[in-house]
């Protein structure tokens, strides 16, 4: 899809025409979710999400399912993490204004965090592809936050932490789960040191035998750590095949039926069960990068 809402939408529209899928797993991020989710609806096509975090992805649908917990609560957990465990009074948030989950997590960690006695001292915004935040970083030190609150994807979230350290602003910076992955430490370096996240998934958390057996194959295959991204996609295509098998039947319908009936299912990333709405019910877990590598600090149940 290149991370293009209208290549997303052409991409399912071929799958269900010409394809004749049953299922389709995907895609990973909200705004090409939302943006193809209208023609699994209308088809009647069952479509499971790995990390669409965005409330809005599965809003009034019958068909569009997620694996992954939703941005309000990652925005309560994250603005909870902030004034309890940081003991920040003050937050700047610096997000990407044309990516749906940026914008939906920042409007949930701002809710949260100025309900919960906080005060957002500073706003700033970007978008997707831009690489020299001076002017946003320069905005913010102004302000002297407690914290930096930073709702965005690791290649972003990498390079503002390079500039903020260059330009003397050493705060806390949070984030969300789409920084997880080995390409922050890759580019960020030290600077992403001591980065905290609400995050799907570490691999010191694993604890089921699908999971330990998933872990081993995927070391195995890749020679790399499985990241948050890649334990999420496996649960979302071992949550359809265990609807499949469940409905005894591949007619798209009797999947949906059997996917909405998943309770206690023991995943990759922890046990999912699936509410009518089409969320995932499921802990979360907190992460930091510590020594070049991500951390797992703890989980915190929904």
């Amino acid at each position: 899809t290149k991370s293009d809402k209208v290549d997303a939408a052409n991409a399912m529209s071929r799958l269900i025409e010409r394809e004749k899928v049953v299922a389709v797993l995907g895609e990973m991020i909200s705004g090409d979710t939302i943006a193809a989710s209208d023609y699994a609806e209308r088809a009647k096509i069952p479509m499971i999400s790995p990390t669409a975090t965005n409330p809005i992805v599965t809003q009034g649908k019958k068909f569009v399912f997620r694996v992954c917990f939703i941005d309000p609560e990652q925005g309560r957990v994250g603005a909870k993490l902030a004034r309890e465990n940081l003991k920040a009074k003050t937050a700047a948030i610096i997000y990407d204004i044309s990516q749906d989950y940026c914008v939906g997590l920042k409007t949930f960690f701002q809710r949260d965090f100025v309900k919960s006695g906080g005060k957002i001292v500073s706003e700033t915004m970007f978008k997707t592809g831009d690489r020299d935040f001076t002017p946003q970083l320069s905005r913010i030190k102004s302000m002297n936050p407690d914290v930096i609150y930073a709702p965005i994807y690791y290649t972003e979230c990498a390079l503002i932490a390079k500039q903020a350290r260059e330009m003397g602003l050493d705060v806390p910076i949070l984030a969300g789960d789409g920084v997880q992955a080995p390409e922050l430490m890759q580019l960020g370096g030290k600077d992403v040191e001591g980065l905290y996240f609400t995050a799907h998934f570490h691999e010191d958390m694993v604890d089921t035998p699908l999971a330990k057996k998933f872990l081993e194959m995927c070391k195995k295959d890749t020679g790399v750590e499985l990241d948050s991204f890649a334990a999420q996609a496996g649960d979302a295509y071992f949550v359809l095949v265990d609807a499949i098998k469940r409905a005894g039947s591949t007619d798209p319908e009797k999947i949906r039926d059997a996917i909405v009936q998943t309770k206690d299912f023991q995943g990759v990333t922890g046990k999912i069960t699936m509410k009518p709405d089409g969320n995932a019910e499921k802990a979360m877990v907190i992460n930091k990068v510590k020594d070049g590598k991500f951390v797992y600090v703890t989980t915190i149940m929904p």
